[in-house]
């Protein structure tokens, strides 16, 4: 299984090369980061980019739920925003963390839904094949967050450009941080 990267690792900076065909390595890939996402318990993973298992590759797994399966995410691309956006100040609003950062949290402004075009592996694993989805509500703010990790912006770098407080979570105990 992959060990997750943390921030400042460089590689959590570098914006993610497309993948150009399945092979046995994209497959590898898939099935490590899925262990590795299914493995991450504190914090609970609902998403993990290949940079952060160190390989900068578009690639990208969410779980919205625990009981989701792993949904895979190849040569993602946001086609439209939705102009609603959710927000922690919203009644079903989220506070925003990451992997990468753990045990850091933000209220984050994100759009509510979100029309991606990607590829993905076809039943019998032997070809990609492409799929336009529009998704609403927290997996839409899930896919945001992953599509930033391949173009190598981290949640803090969001935390900043909308002044939002951040927050270090240690037990029950949150406490605001500055960057």
């Amino acid at each position: 299984m992959s060990i997750i990267l943390t921030a400042p690792h460089p590689i959590l900076r570098q914006v993610a090369k497309p993948i150009s065909q399945l092979d046995k390595k994209v497959l590898s890939l898939i099935a490590d980061m899925t262990t590795a996402l299914l493995a991450a318990k504190n914090p609970t993973g609902v998403g993990l980019a290949a940079p952060q298992v160190g390989v900068p590759l578009r690639l990208f797994l969410i779980r919205p739920t625990p009981r989701s399966k792993p949904q895979v995410f190849i040569n993602p691309e946001i086609l439209k925003y939705s102009q609603r956006t959710q927000s922690s100040k919203d009644q079903d609003g989220v506070y925003e963390g990451c992997l990468s950062i753990p045990h850091h949290y933000a209220p984050l402004t994100r759009s509510l839904s979100v029309t991606v075009r990607y590829q993905k592996p076809t039943t019998d694993n032997l070809q990609l094949t492409t799929v336009t989805e529009t998704l609403t509500g927290f997996p839409a703010h899930i896919v945001q967050h992953e599509l930033d990790h391949l173009n190598g912006i981290l949640f803090i770098d969001r935390v900043l450009e909308q002044n939002s407080p951040l927050f270090k979570v240690s037990g029950k105990t949150w406490e605001q941080i500055t960057l």
